[in-house]
């Protein structure tokens, strides 16, 4: 069996030439984001594929996810104006749930416990809503960095602390999702790596039998850790959405702030 440590590495799966500087190769990470989109949309095409009125237990839980996202955005952005950035904001969500959920498994490697792919969303995220305050405010964007109400002469001190913190948000958002999932699966490994020389040393009998107790310790220890990083692997993906929401937010509703 692979080590737990294995799917942090990457490797080519299918090699392909380099164009411009660009490994254009695809290795286990980028098949594993396949593979989370894959079951994204083979989920939804089954859950939603006979739209009943009173749903199973497939199309139930779809619309449970698409009622708590919405609820998410409209709550933060409001009813009216969330509705043409929740596509953006579900896709973030369950892209990122599935990427961490089938992280869990051994088999598949945790896309989000790379730097690469956590940086990526972020800087996607971070551009987009960039966008849509040029877009839907055109030079009033700017306004963003001179909050309303300041008195002038604290204006030389605000702005530039409200510039940081808008250019850091893409930094908080990647690494945040990043070591959360890298943290999680670093511990289970560590409390694994107990289990089995605790017990080999258990082997030993004497003192060292004491070591079968520190072991079994060990092992409820990962037990639980693997329900805990269950729900880590949801509450990231809600957070990652909810912060996108409030960015949003900024630019959105910027004459409400």
């Amino acid at each position: 069996m692979a080590a737990p440590m294995e799917q942090f590495e990457i490797h080519k799966v299918v090699p392909l030439p380099t164009i411009g500087g660009f490994d254009l190769s695809i290795t286990n990470t980028t098949l594993a984001m396949f593979g989370a989109a894959a079951v994204i949309c083979g989920f939804f095409a089954f859950a939603f594929r006979t739209k009943a009125v009173v749903p199973g237990r497939t199309q139930a839980a779809g619309e449970m996810l698409f009622e708590l996202v919405d609820d998410l955005a409209a709550s933060i952005i409001g009813e009216a104006e969330a509705r043409p950035y929740f596509p953006l904001v579900f896709t973030l969500f369950a892209f990122i749930m599935t990427m961490n959920i089938l992280g869990m498994f051994l088999v598949i490697p945790t896309a989000t416990s790379q730097l690469a792919v956590t940086a990526t969303l972020a800087l996607m995220t971070f551009f987009i809503v960039i966008a849509v305050g040029v877009i839907k405010n055109g030079l009033g964007f700017f306004k963003l960095f001179a909050p309303s109400g300041v008195p002038w002469y604290l204006l030389f001190l605000m702005i530039p602390i409200e510039i940081i913190s808008f250019l850091v948000r893409p930094l908080t958002l990647a690494l945040r999702l990043f070591g959360n999932m890298i943290g999680g699966h670093v511990v289970l490994n560590i409390f694994g790596s107990f289990v089995v020389s605790l017990g080999l040393l258990a082997l030993g009998g004497g003192l060292a039998t004491l070591g079968w107790a520190v072991s079994a310790l060990s092992l409820g220890s990962v037990v639980a850790l693997i329900g805990l990083e269950f729900i880590v692997a949801f509450l990231q993906a809600f957070v990652f959405a909810a912060l996108t929401c409030v960015y949003l937010n900024d630019v959105v509703n910027l004459h409400h702030h």
